[in-house]
């Protein structure tokens, strides 16, 4: 320990005052230096002082425990708003707290460059104009793909669409399956409460039938398909944007539509259609669960009430929602991967949009398609 004007400190920092100045003086070797202390005392005897100077007294080697002291220092100096000089320090020191210090890391809360009401708006336009010009500009690239894959020009790799309709087509049948069982279960509960009412519970059958071949199998495999195949084309190609493998491909001539969204888009318009079809079955089998076990209907009746209740206008309207979802499914997961950004942190949100916009856009979808046949009488 060393007393130099009255103020207690450890080797190799010794803290001297003279007057109004405060004298850091740093020797030796300072490697994983512990200066806690130091910087209390510091602290604690400048409420006088209006200059802090560091003195390099033969200073040999120095790690970033020095360079700690010395931005904390400087720090309490600004605070306190008192000048301070580090000319004597080795001058990549000084290199390194200039850099530390290049960099305003407290938040600006100045208001400056806030937008007033008319240009947010206008700013919020030109984006708007701007997203539907690159997605109108996506869609007639892949219209454009799809009629280089018919005239046997595209660069699509057989491989890449059987690996894709494998992906979203056999792998997928398990889960489609439970949920579109457990589905018709609850519609098949939903309906017998209120037909039960009118003694009319056997037409729990018809609800189901109808309900699950018309809309409802479609929409539980299009939300399932975007939720586990939409948002895993959004990561993988969006994975594909950090890694820069884009970016080769299309240094390399290789058309990126073609490559990567054909084969991903002509499996989920085969798939989805076949799911469609298996969600209808499995929903009406979970109906005919809720009927037959627990409603005690005749399992005959039940089949002959829903065979009945069957349609192929209904049946075929359900398939063409299925094949709409899948349109838009593998359309969404594509464009958000193909425009995410350079770092881990947008492939998340790219995964995320691709999901919101494909529920989204099947919900609109629906209700455009109801409204069309309902004026067509279908």
């Amino acid at each position: 320990m060393i007393k130099t004007n009255n103020i207690i400190t450890d080797t190799p920092i010794q803290i001297s005052t003279e007057k109004e100045t405060l004298f850091v003086s740093v020797t030796g070797s300072i490697v994983h230096f512990d200066n806690k202390n130091t910087i209390q005392k510091i602290q604690s005897n400048i409420s006088h002082i209006k200059n802090i100077i560091f003195i390099n007294n033969n200073l040999q080697k120095w790690d970033s425990s020095l360079l700690l002291l010395v931005f904390e220092t400087i720090c309490l100096a600004k605070d306190k708003k008192i000048s301070y000089s580090i000319d004597s320090m080795p001058k990549n020191l000084q290199e390194l707290i200039t850099l530390a210090f290049a960099v305003n890391r407290k938040p600006n809360h100045k208001t400056s460059d806030q937008k007033d009401f008319l240009e947010e708006v206008g700013f919020k336009t030109l984006n708007i104009t701007t997203k539907i010009k690159t997605v109108c500009k996506y869609i007639g690239e892949i219209l454009s793909s799809i009629g280089r894959w018919l005239s046997a020009n595209s660069v699509m790799r057989g491989t890449d669409f059987l690996s894709a309709l494998d992906d979203c087509g056999p792998k997928a049948i398990g889960i489609v399956s439970l949920i579109s069982f457990l589905v018709g279960l609850i519609l098949a509960f939903v309906g017998a409460v209120q037909l039960q009412m009118f003694g009319a519970q056997i037409y729990v059958a018809s609800l189901v039938t109808i309900g699950m071949c018309r809309i409802m199998g479609a929409i539980m495999v299009g939300i399932i398909i975007a939720g586990r195949t939409g948002s895993a084309y959004a990561a993988t190609i969006g994975t594909m944007q950090v890694n820069e493998e884009l970016d080769a491909l299309q240094t390399m001539g290789l058309s990126r539509i073609d490559f990567l969204v054909l084969p991903r888009l002509l499996s989920l318009l085969i798939a989805m259609p076949i799911l469609t079809m298996l969600a209808d079955f499995m929903g009406m089998l979970g109906g005919a669960f809720v009927g037959v076990f627990m409603m005690d209907l005749p399992y005959q009746e039940y089949w002959k009430y829903a065979i009945d209740a069957f349609s192929l206008k209904n049946f075929l309207v359900g398939i063409f929602h299925g094949f709409c979802f899948g349109f838009i499914i593998a359309l969404c997961g594509c464009y958000c991967g193909l425009t995410c950004g350079r770092n881990a942190d947008s492939v998340g949100v790219a995964t995320t949009r691709s999901v919101v916009n494909a529920i989204v856009w099947m919900i609109v979808v629906t209700g455009i398609i109801t409204v069309i046949c309902q004026e067509l009488g279908i």
